[in-house]
């Protein structure tokens, strides 16, 4: 039986590419979040519309994660990868095309919005198909650093690059960055070795139906949905509104970009240091308890911070501790919801973190008069609290 399952080299290429993709369409998602100011006043919108270019990521995401992990679970990731890959760089290309109109740049980052979910939905999907159980979470763990770059390089680029040429010439490089990366994976990727990565049966999955119902007959799972919730929503809300948040204790622009940039290397960091011991020890719950608690000093640092330096040690802390939780549990809920897929369980993580765009409307909702983000901030700092406590009525998978 030894013979008949065995881990390839190309795996790499096929994660590589995989990762390329992630990136880029990182990079288009939050180009604006740190420019926020300047982008309102050169589109002639409101700020609210310049963080609505971010926020339709998520919306986009509801509507389409179920019908889009079906597709990733019936026709296999390389298919339905393929299709998020071409949309975006299409979709990528469009928006550099469209000058200073705010309308078209709206219509094409929804194009590309529409693209997000046949990526993000697939990360449990590639690692299963190709690499051993032990390595799964380590895999998972380096799409999401690739997501974390992709981010940082939009957040720290985009205000550099717009102070010597404009906004869409600054999308067309990002849109033609996406194409090249589209290309790629539709050229080399595969959607399975010639023989399994693992001993027969750690490959099988139920259908996507019913696995869809097993996965919501499992408490730690419905537990982990609500964690994932919490901690996207916190994200994301800093990450769409990093300029605005500082921007009332007098910081500028290219300091939003590096908050964002040095929250992010953190959460690369973590990425890749905390998966492994987890892999190692095949514990999940104890690692994403850790990473939520000591996420929670970074989020008062990033809240209260007046100088440079805490709020950048802050934001770091924070993304070191919060973002490496994210693969750990994305291996987690594919582990305590078998035999359902892992397009399934992942494509439902991704559906409730998406479904926090709610959180990032009520931050802005929850601004004070004079600008301030504090109150919604606190709202930030006691939902890590509920999630840590969540997170102690988890249980992991004992095989």
């Amino acid at each position: 039986m030894a013979n008949n399952y065995k881990l390839y080299g190309y795996r790499w290429v096929v994660l590589a590419v995989f990762m390329f993709i992630n990136l880029t369409i990182q990079m288009l998602w939050i180009t604006y979040a740190p420019i926020t100011g300047p982008a309102a006043k050169y589109y002639g919108v409101s700020d609210l519309q310049i963080g609505f270019l971010a926020m339709s990521f998520m919306i986009a995401f509801i509507p389409l994660s179920i019908p889009v992990s079906w597709v990733i679970d019936t026709y296999g990731f390389r298919l339905a990868v393929s299709i998020g890959a071409i949309l975006m760089g299409v979709f990528g290309l469009l928006r550099g095309f469209a000058g200073a109109n705010y309308s078209l740049v709206l219509w094409s980052t929804i194009g590309i919005a529409a693209a997000q979910p046949f990526l993000l939905n697939a990360w449990t999907k590639v690692p299963a198909n190709w690499f051993a159980v032990e390595e799964r979470a380590t895999a998972v763990g380096l799409v999401t650093l690739a997501n974390l770059v992709g981010t940082a390089l939009g957040m720290v680029l985009t205000p550099i690059l717009t102070e010597t040429m404009s906004i869409p010439s600054v999308q067309l490089i990002y849109g033609s960055i996406a194409a090249v990366s589209a290309v790629l994976f539709v050229v080399l990727a595969r959607e399975t070795p010639p023989t399994p990565p693992c001993p027969p049966g750690g490959e099988v999955r139920a259908l996507m139906l019913d696995g869809l119902k097993h996965a919501l007959t499992v408490k730690s799972f419905w537990l982990y949905l609500f964690v994932s919730f919490i901690g996207l929503g916190v994200f994301n809300g800093i990450t769409t509104w990093v300029e605005n948040i500082i921007r009332p204790r007098g910081f500028t622009p290219t300091d939003a970009g590096m908050l964002g940039a040095l929250m992010l290397a953190g959460g690369v960091l973590g990425a890749v240091v905390i998966p492994p011991f987890s892999d190692k020890q095949r514990k999940r719950q104890p690692y994403i308890l850790f990473g939520m608690i000591l996420a929670i000093p970074g989020l008062i640092g990033i809240a209260f911070a007046t100088s440079a330096w805490l709020l950048f040690l802050s934001a770091f802390a924070m993304g070191f501790f919060l973002i490496s939780t994210s693969p750990i549990g994305m291996q987690y809920a594919a582990e305590v919801t078998q035999p359902t897929p892992e397009g399934t369980s992942n494509g439902l993580i991704q559906l409730f973190g998406q479904a926090s765009v709610v959180f990032v409307y009520i931050m802005e909702a929850l601004k004070t008069s004079d600008g301030s983000f504090t109150p919604a901030l606190l709202l930030a700092i006691g939902l890590l609290i509920v999630s840590a406590l969540l997170v102690t009525q988890m249980k992991d998978q004992h095989k």
